[in-house]
C-alpha cells in the first residue's frame, strides 16, 4: 500500500505554531495549489489544502515560511475525527509533511531552502548543489558520458 503526496502551492498565511503538552512543536497551514485547468469563466482556481507538520520541521516552517511564498510539501493524506462540542462527529482530511521545499528565496535567504523531518536541516541550509543557479556550466564534450 502507498499514502504518498507531492504538493506545489502557496501558503494563504503565515503557519501558526503551537506545542502539545508534552513539548511538541505542530505547525499548521494552509497551501493553495491551483487547478490545471479553467473553470467556464476561464478563470483558474485553487484548492486549500490543511498541511501539518512536526517537530523540528514545524518549528522550522514556522520561522522561515510566510503567506504567499510557493512551497513545494512531500507527506501523506491523513484522515482524523473527533466528536465537536455539540455531540457530532467531525471528519478532518489533511497532510502531514515530512519534508518541505522553499521554491522561492526571500530577499535575505539568496537561495532554495529543502528542509525534512528525517535529515538534518543546518546542513541542508548549508548545502547548495547548484551553487551558479543558472549560469552557463563550462562542459567540454570529452566530459560527457555520451
Amino acid at each position: 500500500m502507498l499514502n504518498r503526496v507531492i504538493l506545489i502551492g502557496r501558503l494563504t498565511k503565515d503557519p501558526e505554531l503551537r506545542y502539545t503538552p508534552s513539548g511538541i512543536a505542530v505547525a499548521q497551514f494552509t497551501l493553495a495549489v491551483d487547478r490545471p485547468f479553467a473553470n467556464q469563466g476561464g478563470e483558474k482556481e485553487a484548492d486549500f489544502i490543511p498541511i501539518v507538520t512536526w517537530r523540528q520541521l514545524a518549528e522550522n516552517c514556522a520561522n522561515y515560511l510566510r503567506k504567499g511564498r510557493m512551497t513545494a510539501i512531500e507527506g501523506k493524506i491523513q484522515v482524523r475525527n473527533y466528536e465537536n462540542n455539540e455531540g457530532k462527529r467531525v471528519y478532518v482530511t489533511e497532510i502531514v509533511a515530512d519534508n518541505v521545499r522553499f521554491l522561492e528565496s526571500s530577499k535575505r535567504e539568496g537561495r532554495n531552502e529543502n528542509i525534512s523531518s528525517n535529515r538534518n536541516s543546518q546542513s541542508n541550509r548549508n548545502y547548495d548543489p547548484f551553487p551558479d543557479d543558472g549560469k552557463p556550466i563550462d562542459i567540454s564534450d570529452d566530459d560527457l558520458p555520451f
